[in-house]
């Protein structure tokens, strides 16, 4: 039911999401992007790809990048017909680079598939988040690491909004601490390599973390 609801809100969102959320996306995806240290023979997974923003900025350092970027809803990937610039039609000259309509509780790759898995600004909207996790860690190849970059309940005001989108936006679940946030990750079997909170602007306070399979 909550990947129903979120599906139907980003597909109305789509048209004017980047526009909207312009100084947001380009902060927190830049950020990412110096962060995750991705390598231009790494095979990335984006999950809840969006608009394919993130993709459209490692392409254009690396060309060659191979990226799959997934997300529940088909309008955020659909290519356009009406002057705004969604994940396909940004990417359509990348041949290497594809989406796909999917759950992050439920890839439809196969085991060891990926190098890099990043997730950005998702994560409080996962109706299961530890399966979200499980699912990451099967397709991970055993060498590789998760990225995950999300709003974080130790800042006073996400702890707010936190309360108020639970009672107001029903595609949203929750917003974890940083230590919660580290516990889900370890209950997927992942070891937490490298974490750290980061603030944008005076509302949005965010956690990452890069994570890799437990030996």
């Amino acid at each position: 039911m909550s990947e129903t609801i979120v599906r139907k809100q980003y597909d109305q969102l789509a048209g004017v999401y980047d526009l909207r959320w312009k100084s947001y996306i380009t902060n927190t995806l830049s950020f990412l992007k110096k962060w995750a240290e991705i390598s231009p023979t790494d095979t990335i997974l984006d999950v809840a790809c969006g608009t394919g923003e993130f993709e459209r900025l490692l392409l254009a350092e690396y060309s060659s990048q191979q990226i799959v970027g997934i997300d529940i809803s088909d309008k955020m990937l659909a290519m356009s017909t009406t002057g705004y610039a969604y994940a396909k039609q940004k990417c359509s000259a990348y041949p290497q680079v594809s989406f796909q309509i999917a759950s992050a509780s439920n890839l439809p790759f196969d085991n060891d598939s990926f190098d890099v898995i990043v997730s950005a600004n998702a994560f409080h909207y996962f109706d299961d988040p530890l399966a979200a996790l499980k699912e990451m860690r099967r397709v991970l190849k055993p060498d590789g690491k998760v990225i995950i970059l999300d709003w974080c309940r130790d800042y006073l005001l996400c702890k707010i909004c936190d309360i108020i989108l639970k009672g107001f936006d029903p595609a949203h679940q929750q917003c974890y601490t940083q230590n919660e946030f580290h516990r889900l990750l370890e209950d997927a079997n992942f070891a937490v390599y490298r974490a750290t909170r980061i603030r944008f602007g005076v509302v949005w306070g965010l956690m990452v973390a890069t994570a890799i399979l437990k030996n």
